[in-house]
């Protein structure tokens, strides 16, 4: 193998180094996602804690008429957990915070949602979120709404 045959093989060597075999497994591909049907979802067990402080559930994902993407999912954010990358989706995101309080980043501005508020991030918007606290835990509610991605 020449220098340029290896060089052609570095960004599978990258994105190779960010593959987690958990998160893939748990995570259905926009091809297969189910038609979700009207009822009850009830929270999956949970995933986690990741290296970076962060445990999730699974509520439900699927697809509603129109080729429209729903997932709901429940967050929990270690004390002192680092934010998560800023990046930005095709789908809304609203974040629903049931315990603790978090930081919101959405398009520059950050905010601190309590317990009992709302946050929303517009498709495209780019936004991040850690935990706002040192020493309590917070824990929020996801519904993301969008196109398959």
């Amino acid at each position: 193998m020449n220098r340029r045959e290896f060089s052609a093989l570095l960004p599978l060597f990258a994105a190779a180094s960010a593959f987690d075999p958990a998160e893939a497994q748990n995570a259905p591909s926009p091809t297969n996602l189910t038609k979700l049907e009207s009822g009850q979802y009830v929270e999956g067990a949970p995933r986690g804690p990741s290296a970076t402080g962060r445990t999730q559930s699974r509520v439900l994902i699927g697809m509603l008429p129109d080729n429209i993407r729903l997932e709901a999912h429940v967050t929990t954010l270690a004390p002192g957990a680092p934010p998560e990358p800023i990046e930005h989706h095709k789908h809304t995101e609203m974040w629903l915070v049931r315990e603790g309080a978090i930081s919101l980043m959405t398009t520059g501005v950050t905010r601190t949602i309590k317990a009992g508020d709302v946050g929303l991030c517009i498709a495209g918007d780019e936004h991040s979120v850690s935990n706002a606290s040192k020493t309590e835990p917070a824990s929020y509610f996801v519904v993301a709404v969008g196109p398959p991605e």
